[in-house]
């Protein structure tokens, strides 16, 4: 008897022990030399569920119509986005809109029946207000984006509200900070991949601009200048995001850093350059876009967050858990509305989106040979 309950009792760690192990195969992909630990691993089941999650909808029709003729904004009321697409264009935009964001319930989600110039419903103000922000990105953010561009498909996959988006975290009584620990610690989240890192890496880093880099450029503490003046409870933060962009894109860490050096950019994979232009692409639509005006004050009570803000973007929100949004269909080579005005002007507009992306040069201070001074 004592012999089969100790059985039971080593079957049932052993099990406790690998409930969180995946079971193989498992897929590695090699990204370095061998022995080097630059490598990807990937778990096929969850490869199938994500490209289930990731199927890319069909333009209709397929390609942009004929851009001559009248336009939208001479022929209907309060079209101040979209005013110089073709009236074909304009309609084929419309319907890809509801598709996108509103499939269930329709134009009128938007729209007052009867009066599509009626702005009384918020969603008028906030979806007029997204197609300012997605030409912002397809015009301004191309080191990121670059000849993928983004549509309103790559956020909302048909839901009225992104289903991957963020508020400031609520209070909560079991807050390790009033213990003298950390904030939002020991309190396993999503966010942050259910560790007990920090769970709202986002404030500081998607939303204000607080130094995200804690690695000393020397060995060690160092002196002077040199010396390693970041805290553990920043580290714990700095983590916290990296956790949370690893998880989003379904990657590894050694997608965008070096196991030789995690700090050095002169080795670092391409993609770390790619990811700090995202980290503060994410940044600017926080800033300029979702937590600003008109539309901190549009939302009704009922799509605001525990303490009254609005949702906004971080690196799940478009990539969810691939590590390209949609495994980077070029959708918005479809559909030139989102597009720059300026860049709709030519009837092959979206054909001529990567040239543009490939001509984007980083900025002065942009990770290059050396890091930047505030880096992430």
């Amino acid at each position: 008897m004592n012999k089969t309950l100790g059985i039971c009792g080593l079957v049932i760690t052993l099990s406790a022990l690998l409930a969180g192990c995946e079971r193989p195969p498992i897929i590695a992909v090699q990204g370095g030399p061998r022995g080097t630990a630059m490598e990807q691993i990937y778990n096929p089941r969850t490869l199938a569920k994500q490209a289930s999650l990731n199927v890319v909808p069909e333009s209709s029709p397929p390609v942009p119509v004929q851009a001559d003729g009248p336009t939208a904004g001479k022929t209907y009321q309060n079209v101040k986005v979209l005013g110089d697409l073709s009236l074909g264009e304009f309609a084929r935009t419309m319907v890809a809109l509801t598709a996108w964001v509103s499939p269930q319930q329709g134009c009128n989600y938007c729209h007052v029946e009867g009066n599509f110039a009626d702005e009384s419903k918020y969603t008028y103000v906030v979806s007029r207000r997204m197609l300012q922000m997605t030409q912002h990105l397809n015009g301004e953010w191309q080191q990121h984006v670059a000849s993928t561009g983004v549509t309103c498909y790559t956020c909302h996959r048909g839901n009225p509200v992104p289903q991957n988006v963020w508020y400031d975290p609520k209070k909560s009584r079991l807050d390790t900070a009033a213990m003298g620990g950390m904030p939002g610690m020991n309190q396993p989240a999503a966010s942050v991949g259910l560790s007990s890192l920090p769970s709202d890496p986002f404030t500081d880093y998607l939303l204000n601009d607080k130094p995200i880099r804690v690695n000393g450029p020397v060995p060690m503490a160092g002196k002077g200048a040199t010396a390693n003046r970041h805290s553990t409870k920043q580290a714990e933060y700095t983590y916290g995001l990296m956790v949370h962009m690893s998880s989003s894109l379904g990657v590894n860490c050694t997608y965008c850093h070096n196991t030789q050096s995690f700090q050095d950019w002169s080795i670092s994979p391409p993609q770390r350059t790619t990811a700090y232009y995202g980290i503060r692409m994410a940044r600017d639509l926080n800033q300029s876009y979702l937590n600003a005006e008109p539309l901190t004050s549009v939302f009704p009570a009922n799509r605001r967050g525990p303490n009254g803000d609005i949702a906004k973007v971080n690196c799940t929100t478009c990539h969810q858990g691939a590590f390209k949004p949609l495994y980077g269909a070029k959708m918005a080579q479809d559909y030139p509305a989102m597009l720059p005005s300026d860049k709709r002007k030519d009837p092959n507009a979206a054909a001529a989106l990567p040239a543009a992306a490939a001509s984007a040069t980083p900025t002065a201070n942009a990770p290059q040979a050396a890091a930047p001074k505030v880096g992430g």
